[in-house]
């Protein structure tokens, strides 16, 4: 079986990495580029850039500052934020993207799931799924829909999604931990792996995730001490979670 996998996140917002709670109160906490180098050579499995400002502002991703992120990696990378049609989806891949990240405008249209994974194979497409109480929200977690979050986590894997990045705006930013109920309900009812977000405060909270979930988003935690990923990274591992094999420096 494939390694659970520990992934930083840079919510990005007029180019700069920003965090808040539950989706709201974002301060600034850092230049994308070095956070992602950071985090690269600090022993992250993945990264995943999210352009928070892209569809609220109704504007196109940063792929400017895609491409620096991108320059800097030796993991895979995951983009989403204002990814509206096909042709923003390929422009975010020929930015340097291994993924692409589909929330509100795949809410509005599902087809839009299968188009990208059309062309570049499913394992290229993510759903983001934003959730509150039970419900799908977009717009950056503005606005509230009538999907219920585990029937749209299935069928977004039935029209393509090849990975399900579910986001608890409950928990999002508390550091108390993720909604492993949540969480485990969609990882039942889908075929792909489901990446758990929001939440995490301690090397044990991320253990937890890894237990119902194929990987685990952090944020908060490691960007207050990007250089102290490795040392994260050995107390998940010490928490029980069997991440991959890895020494600083490799």
């Amino acid at each position: 079986m494939p390694y659970p996998r520990l992934i930083p996140c840079l919510d990005v917002a007029g180019g700069r990495v920003v965090k808040g709670v539950n989706f709201v109160g974002l301060r600034d906490v850092g230049d994308p580029v070095a956070l992602a180098a950071a985090y690269s050579a600090g022993g992250a499995d993945e990264l995943v850039f999210l352009d928070i400002g892209a569809t609220p502002e109704e504007r196109t991703t940063l792929l400017g500052v895609v491409a620096s992120v991108a320059d800097v990696l030796d993991i895979p990378f995951t983009v989403g934020g204002g990814v509206r049609t096909l042709d923003d989806a390929a422009r975010i891949i020929e930015a340097g993207a291994d993924r692409v990240s589909l929330n509100s405008a795949a809410v509005g249209d599902p087809s839009l799931l299968g188009a990208v994974a059309e062309r570049y194979g499913s394992q290229a497409v993510v759903v983001a799924i934003d959730s509150a109480a039970g419900r799908v929200f977009i717009g950056g977690g503005r606005t509230a829909t009538d999907r219920e979050t585990v029937a749209w986590a299935h069928e977004a894997v039935s029209r393509g999604a090849g990975e399900v990045l579910l986001t608890s705006i409950e928990h999002d930013g508390r550091r108390e931990g993720y909604d492993l109920d949540l969480t485990a309900r969609v990882r039942a009812a889908v075929s792909v792996p489901v990446i758990a977000s929001g939440g995490a405060g301690t090397a044990a909270h991320i253990a937890e995730a890894l237990r119902v979930a194929d990987a685990a988003l952090v944020a908060s935690i490691v960007h207050e001490d990007p250089e102290g990923l490795p040392g994260l990274r050995r107390a998940v591992v010490a928490a029980g979670a069997g991440l991959r094999p890895w020494e600083e420096g490799q």
